[in-house]
């Protein structure tokens, strides 16, 4: 086990050292101040208008870096410091959950796939190392009897994550995507502006990147004590 410890200390260092460096980017780009002078929240609200969305709410939720849309309400939900401030940093962020409204409203397939797995995951994130550890304690890495087949079903629920874990890479960088090919094409910030809610962005597009390596490399670990002791 000493090798899952390994694995899960690397995972939580890099995850622990990009989200401080996100936080830092952010705390940053919150003090340039936006020439227009508008706020996140109406920022998103022009995005949405400006892409003909007229049915998705605009609303503020409390906590810190807690924003997202939600495609059950259509609500595009920022943090008070996002709808209250215009900043850089909240101007990116604001325009990036638009981009996911816009996702939802122009059907992006990898979207719709990424919600119709959201129920699935709810099941297999919490049940799938219980599975597995389950499996091995029963001898499934030795390749006896039953508890292999234990195993591998936590093996595939757990592989189940990783898979959504990589196919929320292109819904976060598309609807990043979007958001910056509209903040340039509206001219809504300045050139330093402009710079700062891209670097903000590329940063909170990495936490997700880390977070799909690190599923990996645990699908992968798994993988190895439930296979590497079996014999024909």
């Amino acid at each position: 086990m000493i090798g899952y410890y390994i694995i899960i200390g690397l995972i939580a260092l890099i995850s622990f050292a990009v989200s401080a460096k996100l936080k830092s980017k952010f705390e940053h780009y919150s003090k340039v101040h936006l020439r227009n002078g508008m706020s996140g929240a109406e920022i998103a609200q022009k995005m949405l208008s400006d892409n003909g969305i007229n049915d998705v709410r605009v609303i503020s939720t409390p906590g810190r870096l807690t924003d997202h849309y939600n495609p059950a309400d259509k609500t595009v939900n920022l943090s008070e410091a996002v709808y209250n401030q215009r900043n850089a940093a909240a101007a990116a962020v604001a325009a990036h959950e638009v981009g996911h409204a816009v996702q939802h409203a122009t059907a992006y397939n990898m979207l719709q796939f990424r919600s119709k797995m959201v129920p699935v995951v709810n099941v297999s994130s919490s049940m799938s190392q219980w599975l597995i550890i389950g499996g091995l304690i029963l001898g499934a890495g030795q390749g006896l009897g039953w508890g292999f087949y234990v195993a591998v079903a936590g093996l595939i629920l757990f592989s189940l994550t990783t898979l959504f874990t990589f196919i929320t890479l292109p819904v976060e960088y598309d609807a990043s995507n979007r958001a910056l090919a509209w903040l340039k094409r509206e001219n809504m910030l300045s050139q330093q502006e402009y710079a700062g809610a891209e670097d903000s962005l590329k940063w909170a597009a990495r936490t997700y990147v880390v977070a799909a390596i690190g599923s990996l490399a645990m699908l992968v670990y798994w993988g190895l004590q439930v296979f590497g002791g079996r014999r024909e």
